[in-house]
């Protein structure tokens, strides 16, 4: 399995060094723009080796915009993920980044493939799921070969917010004792944490937590990247990274592993023609199987805003 990063930021250098402690990929290149930066992480992460005992090869690349050759060393990956753009500052949404975005993703595309034209494709660029409806139509790929990550990341906040408020309420919580789910748009403001089926140690977490506390921690989860944005004053990398590995795992091992992605949907939950947020099985052929879920009223409702707010992003595309 040989995995390529493109962006060698906080995000990029994250997935690297978990792939390379998990040890299941043979090679991880990471390419980046800025010359020194991905070569030096690259050795940052391989003088952890002997310590963490790990055989996974991790090398850096510089590679100018449109260096078509500079791409040469990601030839032959089986997964590429997409990290490349400009982050969140204090104050910006995601879909501020639209434009910038949307011209290095798509160059990035088009290179990437040019070298390795079977690989799955994991964007994570933001705003992800506009990222990945135009990487999806410029390149003509299967909808199974182009993944976004959002899904895994918000997911995983909201099994933290709920475990916080399970001990909040008396219970030794852990996030790991706690299993989560979020669909919709990885957007501040319409991404749906389901609630309804969260459970604690297989008890439904509505049976323990009030109302309050319940959307509170769905408060907390939609707003969970914009509240690290205020801390730390960049967007976050730790929990991204470390998401956007476990789908590459999911997809090496063929793990037939249950994911919430972003994908492009053709006919279910009743929407065409756009990507967003639902829970998918990942495999090595990428997207294996899109889930359907029996939403509440108030689900329902909340998914269609999302989709709504996803095809005026897409609107905004120039495709």
């Amino acid at each position: 399995m040989k995995v390529s990063i493109i962006g060698a930021g906080n995000v990029g250098a994250t997935i690297a060094n978990v792939l390379a402690t998990k040890n299941f990929c043979s090679e991880v290149v990471i390419l980046d723009i800025k010359k020194g930066m991905s070569e030096g992480k690259a050795m940052d992460i391989m003088q952890t080796a002997q310590l963490l005992s790990f055989d996974t090869t991790v090398t850096g690349v510089t590679a100018e915009p449109n260096d078509l050759k500079g791409y040469l060393p990601t030839a032959n990956s089986d997964v590429i993920v997409i990290t490349s753009g400009i982050p969140r500052k204090p104050g910006m949404s995601r879909e501020d980044l639209i434009d910038t975005n949307a011209k290095i993703v798509t160059g990035v595309m088009y290179q990437a493939l040019q070298y390795s034209p079977n690989a799955i494709f994991i964007i994570i660029s933001n705003p992800m799921d506009a990222m990945t409806y135009l990487a999806l139509k410029r390149t003509h790929l299967p909808r199974n070969r182009v993944i976004g990550q959002g899904g895994m990341l918000d997911s995983s906040r909201f099994c933290y917010f709920l475990a916080q408020e399970l001990q909040a309420a008396g219970y030794p919580a852990t996030p790991t004792d706690v299993d989560g789910i979020v669909i919709g748009g990885h957007n501040d403001k319409t991404m749906v944490p389901l609630a309804s089926i969260a459970t604690y140690r297989s008890i439904p977490v509505n049976q323990l937590l009030s109302k309050e506390q319940l959307d509170r921690a769905v408060a907390q989860t939609k707003i969970g990247g914009a509240t690290l944005t205020q801390l730390i004053g960049t967007s976050a990398w730790y929990a991204p990274g470390a998401a956007a590995a476990a789908m590459v795992e999911a997809i090496a091992l063929d793990a037939k592993k249950l994911i919430p992605s972003c994908v492009y949907l053709d006919g279910e939950y009743d929407e065409k023609d756009l990507c967003i947020g639902v829970p998918v099985i990942l495999g090595k052929n990428g997207v294996e199987k899109i889930i359907h879920y029996d939403l509440s009223g108030d689900e329902k409702t909340a998914f269609a805003d999302s989709v709504a707010n996803a095809r005026e992003t897409n609107s905004k595309l120039k495709l």
